[in-house]
């Protein structure tokens, strides 16, 4: 479906330039609360991660939102997975989230969840984008909408995230050091994994409105890695800024992604024989998870780069396990969205049952080396099958890796960019074969 405003993951950019203003994040509350309210009675959640703008923005959705005549809940800083619980248990008809995820605090953004707790319908977000072109009017003052803040949501998130593992686990004498970035996750993955038993230490816990996701979290977790090595822990766990996605650190210091992740819960839930579906994966999930999951008798469907397509690919196969290489992984026996906490709890109750730790439980997948390049072009394509020397390039390599690895064009969302990608075992091999089909590219393209 074609969207003026909304992408994969709602509506994001740069706070203060269209449309992440003020005044449209008001009109944006006011015809998000018109379709929820034609629904039927209506009462929305709000809640948001730690940048500064999210006071700015949760103001104009208050306020859209009372003109349309609907209740709003405001949650504070939670989880992005949080809200989409809490959504689902206050009773809500929708969540909305202020957050730009992994991004720095100049971005911001505001993203929806269904009444179930999973992103808005494609016909919910076409209908909220065509009320946007219409008048902004107010209902009569009884009608006005009211606020309430729930003082009790962080709470109920905690316990939520301890029973998606077995009541009887006990962590007792392992170490953990956190990494929350400054986010969302700051005043409450602490508490959960030390209700779990484990010794926890805390980074990335101060924010400021101006530090979310500033050199740590999941998309930087180097200073996680010399604290775990530092402090000799058991492993470390990053998050992002709302919390959704998800990278640990072994003892050794070294990162364990969502690909190693994903096999682990996976493995776990085939050895208990509580796997349903493929595991799902996207087009730049590593070829040595496919072959490892291959090896315990389990499918991997791949599916477009972005947790919304994992999600699709997941319920139209009658999945349960999916992610991202990022760390983005949904467990649909526990929840109903992509979450951190509650993914990271699944690796842990499997170094529990299983008396491994995190560094011997990633043995069991060996990850592919894996190149990529990004070609800028002048223009994208429509299809890159249709570029005849493109495609002779293609097959070319794939002649070369003989069966042993993967070839991956695809062109970016965002920006004139065409990414290469080339995956096996031979990490010379690859390189070079990586820079051929990059030069092919920029030869056909540019």
């Amino acid at each position: 479906m074609a969207t003026r405003y909304f992408g994969t993951d709602g509506i994001r950019g740069k706070v203060g330039e269209f449309p992440i203003t003020p005044d449209f994040v008001l009109k944006l509350g006011w015809a998000a609360g018109q379709v929820f309210r034609d629904q039927g009675p209506a009462h929305v959640l709000v809640g948001k991660d730690t940048r500064i703008s999210g006071y700015m923005f949760e103001s104009s959705l208050e306020a859209g939102l009372s003109a349309a005549g609907v209740d709003t809940q405001l949650l504070g800083p939670m989880p992005t997975p949080g809200i989409a619980y809490l959504t689902r248990t206050l009773r809500a008809k929708a969540g909305i989230v202020i957050s730009a995820s992994h991004n720095p605090y100049p971005d911001n953004g505001i993203k929806f969840f269904s009444a179930e707790g999973k992103k808005l319908p494609d016909e919910t977000e076409a209908a909220i984008e065509a009320m946007l072109d219409r008048p902004m009017t107010t209902e009569p003052s009884d009608r006005l909408g009211r606020a309430v803040r729930i003082d009790d949501a962080r709470g109920r998130y905690i316990e939520f995230c301890k029973s998606t593992v077995p009541a009887r686990m006990d962590l007792n004498g392992l170490s953990i050091v956190l990494d929350c970035a400054h986010g969302a996750t700051y005043h409450i993955a602490p508490h959960v994994f030390s209700e779990v038993g484990a010794t926890v230490a805390a980074i990335g816990v101060d924010p400021d409105g101006l530090n979310i996701n500033e050199g740590c979290g999941s998309t930087k977790p180097e200073a996680l890695q010399r604290e775990v090595v530092s402090r000799r822990a058991d492993l470390g766990i990053a998050f992002d800024g709302d919390g959704d996605r998800v990278i640990m650190v072994d003892h050794t210091g070294a990162l364990v992604d969502g690909d190693e992740l994903l096999y682990i819960i996976a493995s776990s839930r085939q050895g208990a024989d509580k796997l349903q579906g493929p595991v799902v994966g996207t087009l730049m999930t590593n070829l040595g998870l496919e072959h490892a999951l291959a090896g315990l008798g389990v499918e991997l469907k791949r599916a477009q780069v972005g947790d919304r397509y994992v999600m699709e690919l997941l319920e139209s196969c009658n999945g349960i396990l999916g992610g991202e290489n990022s760390g983005h992984i949904i467990c649909l026996d526990r929840t109903t969205t992509g979450d951190a906490i509650v993914a990271a709890l699944q690796v842990l109750a499997e170094m529990w049952r299983s008396g491994k730790s995190l560094h011997e439980l990633r043995q069991g997948m060996e990850k592919y080396p894996q190149v990529l390049h990004n070609v800028r072009v002048r223009e994208k394509p429509r299809s890159l099958d249709e570029i005849e020397p493109l495609s002779r390039a293609r097959k070319k390599i794939e002649g070369k890796l003989n069966g042993s690895g993967r070839v991956l064009l695809r062109p970016s969302g965002t920006e004139p960019v065409i990414r290469v990608m080339i995956e096996g075992q031979d990490e010379a091999l690859i390189n070079q074969l990586a820079q051929e089909l990059a030069e092919a590219v920029q030869h056909a393209l540019s």
